[in-house]
């Protein structure tokens, strides 16, 4: 009888030794994915928060200086609820298909791109006739202008 009692113990022990380590194990990676769902929901705030509108208008032949410097001109505004960086490295600009490196941003009604601000932003590109697209990407949202020249 005093072996069956000893087999019962030692297996109870090693049931409870299994079991805590599982556990252990749980909670790792429980804390893991916690601690990656609070950082992608941070990242996922930021993105919903910005917001930026075209303004320019495409018809009024100011986006595109064929004279002289050859550059395309748009004006965009921060329509979100929340500053953003008025930086070249901060925009990714596309025209027709290409992306620009050549970017130079100047915020036109203060001295940072607060809510409701307009940057321009002037983009090297020279340019033939015809239809074209600028697509201009903050954080995620994404505003294009179609305009001819």
């Amino acid at each position: 009888m005093a072996s069956v009692s000893t087999s019962h113990l030692i297996l109870f022990i090693a049931s409870l030794i299994i079991a805590a380590s599982v556990a252990g194990t749980f909670t790792q990676g429980v804390q893991r994915l916690s601690s990656a769902l609070g950082d992608r929901s941070i990242d996922l705030s930021g993105d919903i928060r910005t917001d930026i509108s075209i303004i320019s208008d495409p018809a009024s032949g100011a986006v595109y200086n064929s004279a002289g410097e050859e550059n395309i001109t748009v004006l965009v505004k921060n329509t979100g609820s929340r500053p953003l960086e008025a930086e070249s490295d901060q925009l990714e600009v596309i025209v027709d298909g290409k992306y620009q490196t050549s970017i130079a941003v100047t915020v036109l009604d203060g001295s940072a791109w607060r809510v409701g601000n307009v940057v321009r932003l002037e983009i090297d590109q020279s340019l033939s006739g015809g239809d074209h697209r600028v697509k201009i990407i903050v954080n995620g949202d994404e505003e294009v202008l179609q305009f001819r020249t």
